[in-house]
């Protein structure tokens, strides 16, 4: 697979992960291949369960090969992506074979740049310059 966007190069975010990411512009860190999966998990810090949460990649997760994971499989977190999650027991809601991204950005709220942000799929980003309807953010 040929990512869409190369390091370096400037997209515009199309989803609202958190809040400020919606219309953003982001600056690509890096670009992988892999299986990217939404799931939902029960933070290690006593939280309450984080439904359909994207994007947890297969080299974040423990015990797994080279072939896709399958929905409703349970797994063991090694992303530390949000406080709670390294260790917790997650469920696989969806799979994509794609590539995801490494990111920084400005939040469209005023908030500090964001760098490093994981993950970010070619469905949630757009070409520099386009724009973007800010709604509903996740």
């Amino acid at each position: 697979m040929d990512p869409t966007y190369q390091p370096g190069e400037e997209a515009v975010i199309t989803e609202g992960h958190m809040p400020g990411m919606m219309g953003a512009s982001a600056e690509i860190v890096g670009a992988f291949d892999t299986y990217a999966y939404s799931v939902t998990y029960y933070p290690t810090d006593g939280g309450e369960p984080v439904y359909d949460h994207k994007w947890v990649v297969q080299e974040e997760i423990a015990d797994t090969g080279e072939e896709p994971l399958e929905i409703g499989t349970e797994v063991t977190l090694e992303a530390d992506h949000m406080p709670g999650m390294e260790g917790a027991t997650a469920i696989i809601e969806s799979v994509e074979d794609t590539t995801v991204y490494v990111i920084n950005y400005q939040p469209t709220d005023g908030g500090e740049v964001v760098r490093n942000h994981k993950w970010m799929t070619d469905s949630e980003l757009a070409p520099a310059g386009v724009e973007v309807e800010s709604g509903m953010e996740e």
